[in-house]
């Protein structure tokens, strides 16, 4: 697989329209050289991802959709 057929998962991105149950979201992604924008739905029901904050993508579902979490649960795992 070239780098430019990666998938987005393990990247992360900056929410560019609030992601949470029942709505669609939109985060940005530096990928491939580039930045581009996906669809986004949040990894956990409960979950309301604020525009601007950073998230880890969990899942990739072709072609343009991700799951995503925040940033700062990733970083408090334990």
């Amino acid at each position: 697989m070239s780098p430019s057929d990666r998938p987005p998962m393990g990247f992360n991105g900056r929410v560019t329209g609030t992601v949470k149950r029942g709505t669609v979201g939109e985060v940005v992604i530096s990928i491939r050289g580039g930045t581009e924008s996906f669809l986004a739905y949040p990894a956990r029901e409960d979950q309301v991802i604020a525009v601007g904050e950073s998230v880890l993508v969990v899942e990739y579902h072709p072609p343009r959709v991700v799951i995503v979490t925040p940033w700062v649960d990733v970083l408090n795992f334990s």
